[in-house]
């Protein structure tokens, strides 16, 4: 395994890839403090294609100004041994002037997708993630690149991103990866004690009774927000930054949950940290759904 911090460097390699070897490249960007969630996107990656690629980049455009930029968990050392287990053949881990310049000044918007939901509770944050995603598929150009449901919003935004600026390559999304307890893996459950891991199940419960009462019948999309709401608001320890119910294409509001796959997504503070977590309402997952 190779670990690149040049982007040039980072650009032949995948170049000779291409032309010479005519390999398929899987690319699974990250931001470190990898866990089993990234792994299974490692893992799909070494499956399906002949060369993967992991970037390891804290992309300091897409956080706010009052947000975790500066304490967001970095140990290149710890994620690179991980790597390696799984057989990643390299590891892209630019430093920000490799790929932010000091004269920088384009970036990437995505209307409609960025202004919903994270894109209204994070201003700028979708145009960080637009604007880094589009430089590292031109760095990489992968042929799939693999990217997980927990933030279902960035995924349905870069799959737009792909589509409208003709990236050649194909956005994989595989489900959300959770904890034994339900919760939803993250880099930032990194910051939870004991006592808010335990609270922040909260999060899963909510969902699965939304889920549940959708599949018992119920459609309103007022409801069903009422229905998780109404779980989160039981857990001391949380505090509910929004629910909603949008459809999972297009991100807009529903009202009803009618034919087309709707989704419901939570974001809520346990304690200090704010977590997100969706689940999709579609008919044909009734028999799969379990009731919390």
């Amino acid at each position: 395994m190779e670990i690149i911090n040049r982007r040039k460097r980072m650009m032949s390699v995948a170049r000779k890839i291409r032309r010479e070897d005519n390999r398929r490249i899987g690319f699974v960007p990250t931001m470190g403090a990898l866990h089993e969630a990234h792994l299974t996107l490692v893992r799909e990656a070494r499956a399906i294609c002949d060369i993967v690629v992991v970037s390891i980049f804290v992309n300091p455009k897409q956080f706010g100004p009052e947000e975790d930029f500066n304490k967001y968990p970095r140990d290149l050392t710890r994620d690179a041994s991980l790597l390696a287990d799984y057989n990643v053949d390299y590891v892209f881990a630019p430093g920000v002037r490799e790929i932010y310049p000091v004269d920088f000044s384009t970036h990437v918007s995505v209307e409609g997708l960025s202004e919903e939901l994270e894109g209204a509770a994070r201003p700028g944050h979708f145009r960080g993630v637009a604007t880094i995603v589009a430089i590292l598929l031109n760095i990489v150009r992968p042929d799939f690149a693999f990217f997980g449901q927990k933030d279902a919003q960035q995924a349905a935004l870069i799959k737009r991103l792909v589509r409208d600026l003709a990236f050649d390559t194909e956005v994989v999304v595989l489900p959300v990866v959770r904890e034994d307890s339900g919760l939803a893996m993250s880099s930032r459950n990194e910051y939870l004690n004991s006592d808010e891991r335990r609270a922040a199940v909260v999060l899963n419960q909510a969902l699965l009774k939304a889920q549940a009462a959708y599949h018992d019948g119920e459609h309103d999309a007022a409801h069903l927000i009422e229905i998780a709401r109404s779980v989160l608001e039981k857990e001391p320890l949380a505090r509910v930054d929004y629910v909603s119910v949008n459809d999972a294409e297009t991100f807009e509001k529903v009202d009803t949950v009618a034919d087309r796959p709707a989704l419901i997504s939570l974001a809520a503070y346990i304690g200090n940290t704010r977590l997100i977590d969706n689940a999709i309402l579609r008919k044909d997952q009734q028999a799969a759904v379990a009731k919390p």
